[in-house]
């Protein structure tokens, strides 16, 4: 079964150089991309099983022992990412073939497109299985320097403005990053996190917590929490629609699992919980104030994004499996419904021609699928019972109270009250774009909106609708999850040999 484990990166850069060496025909490209992110789904899905039931899947790449060889490692929380992450690039891949029957090829040249995309989705799967920190580093720069070719898909002047703002600051928190790894390295000798585990509760306290907050600084930039997360609203909204639902379902999460993963395997003991809580709650309250001022879909679903991190970052301040079940829960549901809105708007801007609720009206009544398909998600952002981002919610605000304390009352205060202005957001959209009397861009015609694209946002519907059908499973996946994460002995014992200290 461990064969098994490498499939969800080597898939996708193989399908990548195929694809490039395709580069002509379009109709192999599309068929190689659908296959290899297929594929990968179905492993990601064996290895969850697997995980589950027997614990981590590891693979010694080469052969070679840790701590000296490359690890990968499927536990309980990689692989559910892994599933997570491949159903929703397998979605908006199919969303994104659609869109390119109905666009020019200056918007989205497919011999570009293919490759990058899947290279960008090795990146992310390298990074949820990464058994060391260097190895991590290597998943985001891959998917980063996808991301740079994605995000100035089209060559457009907004696309490249926007796109180098985007670039310079992935670079600033890349540089971070690194430095931070040299420095661990310096400070223990070692990258493998399983043996991290061990050696770096030996160091004295203040450089632990030096390593612990560049980090944290470094993960957080890719997370977009507050106060380092002003690039995102600026960045993602002039990107192709299908970018730009990958970019904010998928990327900003890898960042809020590397906090995951160290914070619960490198750093235990809740030294920087309090400093959390309160970045946790700015990002909440900052994201959402923001939102509501928005006259634009796409901006309002990014500062939503930025803003529902903080959900994320709350349940990891918690350090208690509640909390941590509670956040991972969160994210599976945010990745989910985040993306599924930004191809809504991707719709919206296909049927009326712009994504300005100025120019918009009448959208429920001309396109009723459109605004059932933008509804649901809108509801289950803004966790309206029963759906999933509900459940998600009561879990992390029931873990707020159950953990008491003045910090996490407040947390738990905040969160109700970004709960309502997301309420209130998705409602204006809504009221305004759908609801209210037509009026539609006059400078775009109308268009049939293309089956692929209405079919694909469908699924990812319909699976945000299954995750509440199935929150109870779900919930003791990632249950047992942050069980094994405050444990940390699992993943250990399933690294390393008995042998090295």
């Amino acid at each position: 079964m461990s064969a098994l484990v490498p499939l969800p990166v080597v898939v996708p850069l193989l399908g990548a150089a195929l694809t490039l060496i395709l580069a002509g025909r379009p109709r192999l490209q599309r068929s190689i991309s659908v296959l290899c992110l297929s594929s990968v789904l179905v492993v990601a899905a064996v290895l969850l099983v697997q995980a589950y039931r027997q614990g981590p899947v590891v693979v010694r790449v080469g052969g070679w022992p840790p701590p000296v060889g490359i690890v990968l490692v499927a536990d309980q929380l990689a692989a559910l990412m892994l599933v997570v992450s491949s159903a929703v690039t397998l979605c908006v891949l199919l969303y994104s073939i659609g869109q390119g029957r109905g666009e020019t090829s200056e918007t989205a040249p497919v011999s570009i497109f293919h490759p990058t995309y899947l290279v960008l989705t090795a990146g992310v799967t390298n990074a949820f299985l990464a058994g060391d920190l260097f190895n991590l580093f290597v998943g985001f720069e891959i998917l980063l320097a996808a991301s740079f070719v994605l995000i100035t898909l089209g060559g457009t002047e907004a696309r490249l403005r926007t796109g180098s703002t985007y670039v310079v600051v992935s670079i600033l928190s890349s540089m971070l990053f690194l430095s931070a790894v040299g420095l661990v390295y310096a400070a223990t000798g070692t990258l493998n996190m399983a043996q991290l585990a061990g050696r770096l509760d030996a160091l004295p306290s203040g450089v632990r917590l030096t390593l612990q907050l560049m980090l944290l600084l470094a993960f957080g930039i890719k997370a977009a929490v507050f106060p380092v997360s002003a690039w995102l609203p600026d960045s993602y909204p002039t990107a192709p629609a299908p970018v730009t639902a990958v970019f904010a379902g998928l990327l900003t999460k890898v960042g809020v699992y590397a906090i995951i993963r160290t914070e619960t395997l490198l750093f235990p003991g809740g030294q920087v919980d309090g400093l959390l809580m309160v970045v946790a709650g700015l990002t909440m309250v900052v994201g959402i104030l923001g939102a509501v001022a928005q006259s634009d879909m796409k901006r309002l679903f990014s500062f939503t994004l930025v803003s529902h991190i903080g959900y994320m970052i709350f349940g990891v301040a918690l350090s208690s499996v509640a909390g941590l079940s509670g956040a991972i829960f969160y994210v599976v549901h945010h990745i989910t419904i985040q993306t599924t809105l930004f191809l809504v708007a991707g719709l919206v801007e296909e049927r009326a021609g712009s994504t300005d609720l100025r120019r918009l009206g009448g959208l429920a009544r001309i396109t009723p699928l459109l605004a059932v398909l933008f509804f649901v998600p809108a509801m289950n952002l803004a966790g309206i019972p029963p759906f999933s981002g509900f459940l998600g919610k009561l879990g992390l605000l029931q873990a707020g109270v159950s953990a008491g304390g003045p910090l996490p009352f407040v947390l738990v205060v905040a969160g109700t009250a970004t709960s309502l202005l997301t309420l209130y957001a998705a409602s204006r959209v809504w009221n305004i774009a759908f609801w209210r009397a037509p009026r539609l861009a006059t400078d775009t015609p109308i268009v049939r909106l293309p089956g692929l694209m209405v079919g694909a946002t469908t699924a990812l519907v319909a699976i945000g609708v299954l995750l509440t059908l199935a929150a109870g499973p779900l919930f003791q996946v990632t249950a047992d999850a942050a069980t094994d994460l405050r444990q940390r002995t699992p993943y250990v014992r399933a690294v390393l040999p008995r042998d090295v200290p």
